[in-house]
């Protein structure tokens, strides 16, 4: 099949004009596929923006609703130990409380007679007068610190002394008085005491302490001296004074009723301190 000239031109442009619209076509469809991208992958962006916090606790946001429900059912699934040992600790059988400790019990030093002092001045010596007044012109006398002195009266916080004869101020000495009788009384939920003093000179101190009949009652000794423990009816349970020092007793007390446990002196005295103990 021949063509002319005029044919063979209009086929040359028609083809020109379908490889340009081919072309045009192929690049409108690559620009299409390159705006669907996003859209293909904002849902995967969204899930991983969403999915992010709940695998980090930390960048969690606050979710009142949630924590007022967590809160009203607490009670009901989550037990509270912290207040369950507190509650029961008083039920249960050899679980005690908080140990008491031991009263201290001391004996007077006023309101009694006094029958021996010891010089005890810190600005010595200690002035001996002859009235209970302060006066420049009345002093008889004077006593070194650690001197005894036999006391005959006391008056307005003066005691008059029989050697060297005269009146010194009181609070200037160390005194104690010269017979105690005093009950023991233990501090609430206790069954200890500490029982300590001096006797200046002659005297006897005593203390009182009741107990039943069959309860144990321990004596420790913690100075020199050891205290006689006398039963009720007058019988001497320890601590004879004529049959070494003893340091320490324990027994079962034979009835019940008060236990006096005395200290006596004959001459300066001296200091004393013992615990007692009642089960």
């Amino acid at each position: 099949m021949s063509f002319t000239k005029g044919q063979i031109i209009t086929v040359s442009l028609a083809g020109v004009a379908t490889a340009v619209g081919v072309a045009v076509a192929t690049i409108q469809s690559g620009a299409m596929k390159q705006s669907h991208l996003p859209l293909v992958e904002s849902p995967t962006s969204t899930r991983n923006q969403i999915a992010g916090p709940r695998n980090n606790p930390e960048s969690r946001q606050p979710e009142p609703l949630q924590a007022q429900t967590q809160a009203a059912e607490s009670p009901k699934s989550q037990p509270q130990p912290a207040k369950t040992p507190a509650l029961q600790s008083s039920l249960v059988a050899g679980v005690s409380g908080p140990k008491v400790e031991p009263v201290v019990v001391t004996p007077p030093n006023s309101g009694c007679k006094i029958s021996m002092a010891v010089v005890s001045d810190p600005n010595p010596p200690l002035n001996v007068r002859s009235i209970p007044q302060v006066r420049g012109s009345n002093i008889v006398g004077k006593l070194k610190n650690n001197t005894f002195v036999s006391v005959a009266e006391e008056q307005n916080g003066w005691l008059r002394i029989t050697d060297p004869p005269g009146w010194i101020a009181k609070n200037r000495t160390e005194s104690s008085c010269s017979n105690v009788n005093q009950q023991i009384n233990f501090l609430p939920g206790g069954d200890e005491a500490i029982v300590k003093g001096r006797i200046i000179g002659g005297g006897s101190h005593s203390y009182r302490i009741r107990a039943r009949k069959g309860q144990t009652m321990t004596v420790r000794n913690r100075k020199d001296v050891f205290p006689q423990i006398i039963a009720p009816g007058g019988k001497l349970l320890a601590g004879n004074p004529y049959e070494g020092n003893e340091t320490e007793w324990t027994g079962k007390v034979p009835v019940t009723g008060n236990y006096t446990l005395q200290l006596d002196s004959n001459f300066r005295g001296y200091e004393y301190e013992f615990l007692v103990q009642v089960r």
